[in-house]
């Protein structure tokens, strides 16, 4: 087995309290950011719920005794003897992947091949992980790490938190939690310039004028919106035809990853630069010219 730790410390907590509906809302968004990190390290993939998790478990204990600590426990296809924190390479793995996903989304730059590629070429080889897998996990799991502030920002029922592998207080895992990382995590960079995305459309809603879109240069999906003057006849036909073309071939097995509609759009950047979602002006056929 192998433990990831949530210790919140200051006011209430220092008493060995949390609001209920705080540390509730924290504790799920823990589990989920986990979970989502643990299938990316075991299989490769990236999933949107944490209950799709597959080939291990993350369970959970009391809190820890004299403070407001609760420790996760990986179980599973993830043995004692492949993910022990003290000597396997899977262990560490998972342990630099969350590393990197916390410190990314709460406002630390952090570089791909440094910290993932060259400790862990071996284990990114296998599993296909790439510095765009880790992107689009950082999006799945941004929400979840936001929830896990709620008892430092709402309620104030601790002002800080950290989050260590194992029960080793020298092992820690991302930055502190405080109301700085949760002020970079929600804040979104609009700019004020319009630039050109080419993909294809991987879902859209009718009602929302919302959707994703397969992005070839980021080579993964990103969430868009369409500007009132993009929700024409002619760009709803343009992107529901991307959305039929990619759904046929995901049924046919015959993945197609090449673009077959450019988007003008603005784009919503966290505060590190990452590209969160675009605001779509235009819609139009890709031109390969």
């Amino acid at each position: 087995m192998t433990e990831f730790s949530l210790s919140y410390r200051g006011s209430e907590a220092q008493d060995h309290l949390l609001d209920f509906y705080d540390a509730s809302k924290a504790l799920v968004g823990f589990q989920r950011s986990l979970a989502l990190t643990v299938h990316l390290a075991l299989n490769g993939e990236i999933i949107t719920q944490a209950p799709s998790l597959k080939g291990a478990r993350v369970l959970v204990g009391p809190p820890v005794a004299g403070s407001w600590e609760i420790v996760a426990t990986v179980l599973g296809g993830i043995s004692a003897a492949s993910l022990a924190p003290k000597d396997s390479v899977l262990g560490h793995f998972t342990r630099s992947l969350y590393d990197y996903v916390l410190k990314a989304t709460l406002g630390i730059d952090v570089d791909f091949e440094k910290t993932i590629r060259q400790q862990f070429a071996e284990q990114c080889a296998q599993k296909g992980i790439t510095e765009e897998k880790l992107d689009s996990l950082i999006e799945k799991t941004e929400p979840a790490i936001v929830e896990m502030h709620r008892p430092i920002v709402w309620s104030q029922s601790a002002r800080r938190a950290r989050v260590f592998f194992g029960r080793d207080g020298d092992k820690l895992v991302g930055p502190s939690l405080t109301p700085a990382t949760y002020e970079h995590a929600t804040r979104t960079k609009k700019l004020t310039k319009p630039e050109k995305f080419d993909g294809l459309i991987s879902s859209y809603n009718a009602n929302t004028f919302k959707g994703r879109i397969y992005l070839v240069d980021a080579k993964r999906p990103v969430p868009f919106e369409l500007a009132e003057k993009a929700r024409d006849t002619q760009s709803i036909r343009k992107i529901t035809s991307s959305l039929r073309s990619n759904a046929l071939d995901r049924l046919t097995s015959r993945r197609n990853y090449n673009a077959d509609i450019t988007m003008n759009a603005f784009r919503h950047e966290s505060s590190t630069g990452r590209l969160k979602s675009i605001f779509v002006v235009e819609v139009s056929p890709f031109d390969l010219t």
